[in-house]
């Protein structure tokens, strides 16, 4: 797409990362899963997930490096982070060579699975002496998982949540590997064209909202239980995961 989207599509990209933004500020994640599973059907799944690049990098630029543990963390993640960024540049090959339809349908089964085991699932254990050895696989199979779908929620997010790590800890290692897995994702988009001018435009717009919707969660995160908030979350997300998994996006 080389001209600039109409301006109906900017209005819904625009309420999309606002409500994302929102979402990420209370409780530090969804942002991505938010913007690519709304957008698909209205736009496609391969400009949902190139539109949602850029703020997806600005956003989690700030939560890798704030907590004053990005040292410890890079020491202990790095098999995962170094993974992520080809497992990244495959899985945008494929969404550039797949069928769309089908592609978005695994985003919505993904969704599913997904809020699903944050409702009703406890958390897996704790990897143990096999943490050093699984982060590889799982660095690798999140950057191929949100170059295929735009989706940066398995299996990073379950890993990172296994490792007990400390609430504040958790959160800067979620941006940090979040912004690994934008960076990576950028790379592929941008190897495979499916980053146009217009698209890039777009993303560039939507950092504005997604920094205005981040800001109102932070504000909002002191008066509104978090678990309550994250609980809509996943419902949302399974109800909206159930939609594209039954051919919506298609």
């Amino acid at each position: 797409m080389t001209v600039w989207p109409e301006p109906g599509v900017t209005a819904v990209v625009v309420a999309t990362f606002l409500g994302a933004g929102l979402a990420k500020g209370v409780v530090g994640l969804g942002f991505p899963t938010i913007t690519v599973a709304v957008l698909a059907a209205p736009i496609g799944l391969a400009p949902a997930i190139a539109v949602t690049v850029v703020p997806a990098i600005v956003t989690n630029v700030a939560q890798a490096l704030a907590g004053g543990r990005l040292r410890a963390l890079l020491r202990r993640l790095w098999p995962l982070l170094a993974c992520a960024l080809p497992g990244g540049l495959v899985g945008t090959a494929v969404l550039a060579a797949g069928d769309a339809a089908t592609l978005t349908r695994a985003l919505g089964v993904l969704l599913a699975v997904y809020a699903a085991m944050g409702l009703v699932v406890p958390p897996l254990p704790h990897p143990g002496r096999w943490h050093g050895v699984l982060g590889a696989p799982i660095g690798f199979t999140a950057g191929l998982v949100a170059g295929m779908v735009g989706s940066f929620t398995l299996p990073a997010v379950a890993y990172l949540q296994a490792l007990r790590l400390p609430r504040d800890e958790l959160v800067q290692a979620l941006g940090l590997v979040f912004l690994t897995l934008s960076l990576g994702l950028a790379a592929g988009l941008g190897r495979t064209a499916q980053l146009t001018p217009a698209w890039l435009a777009l993303s560039l717009v939507a950092i504005v909202p997604s920094l205005v919707g981040m800001e109102v969660g932070r504000r909002l995160r002191r008066r509104l239980p978090e678990r309550r908030f994250r609980t809509l979350l996943f419902v949302a997300l399974f109800a909206l995961g159930t939609h594209l998994a039954l051919g919506a996006g298609g």
